[in-house]
């Protein structure tokens, strides 16, 4: 299969061609399907998409293609609950009889009986292996379930370690401190807006710290970003790998600088 092969997945037109025996997908019928935008493929690797001709009615045009990797990359991308039936929709019946026929739903039919059994096992044994190689490429499939799920709340620092594990994202705690005004989720002296403390994003927790100096004891406020909060912060950072959260610390008293 060397031209464009259009699938439909419901009411979407998925094309797909095959490059040295590997299937590559038209980006934008993903990003279409999954409700992804299409300026996210910028933020794939190099061998993870290219380019491709197609003829249209005004002559030939390069359109997007990205290849597995580049496929299960934009589905961690989507926050909606079909881009996992779509996932599924490609590792149980795209990929296995691209493999298998070279095209999709162009089953050969069986000569005999012992033929017949060995296409079954074949075509078990290539969903087994799309299926295994869609969870290399994606670390937790569900990275996205974990996070909603996550509790706690994180200081600055802690914010800023976990955002920086990413790739896509440098980050540091002044830096993350500089991005929250930035971006309207505090104020210049660092006090979080109150639709942001409405939306879950943001806390203010009062903390006890040991005057450095006097030793005396005081109250003074910390902002903390909660788990919701976090995956807020990853999206528009444009992270590229899951999120993943450590257990949030028990707060310990905050030592302020004189």
């Amino acid at each position: 299969m060397t031209d464009l092969t259009p699938f439909t997945y419901g009411t979407e037109s998925i094309r797909v061609v095959t490059v040295n025996g590997e299937p590559w997908f038209v980006a934008a019928d993903v990003c279409r399907a999954i409700s992804v935008d299409i300026t996210q493929t910028r933020r794939l690797e190099d061998d993870e998409k290219g380019l491709h001709s197609v003829q249209t009615p005004g002559g030939h045009q390069s359109v997007t293609i990205v290849n597995e990797p580049g496929l299960y990359s934009l589905i961690l991308r989507s926050r909606k609950p079909e881009a996992r039936r779509f996932q599924r929709w490609i590792t149980h019946e795209v990929i296995p009889s691209i493999r298998r026929t070279g095209g999709y739903g162009q089953p050969q039919i069986p000569g005999s009986y012992a033929e017949a059994l060995e296409a079954a096992a074949r075509q078990a044994r290539e969903r087994e292996a799309a299926e295994q190689r869609a969870r290399e490429l994606e670390p937790s499939a569900n990275a996205w379930e974990m996070l909603v799920d996550a509790t706690g709340d994180y200081s600055m620092r802690e914010a800023a370690q976990i955002l920086d594990r990413d790739p896509a994202i440098n980050m540091g705690q002044n830096r993350l401190a500089r991005y929250l005004r930035e971006n309207a989720w505090v104020d210049r002296k660092g006090t979080p807006y109150q639709r942001k403390v409405d939306r879950g994003q943001l806390v203010a927790r009062i903390l006890p710290y040991q005057h450095p100096h006097t030793g005396e004891s005081k109250l003074d406020t910390q902002v903390r970003v909660t788990a919701k909060g976090m995956r807020e912060l990853h999206r528009m950072l444009g992270g590229e790998r899951p999120l993943r959260l450590d257990p949030p610390p028990e707060a310990q008293p905050a030592l302020l600088p004189a």
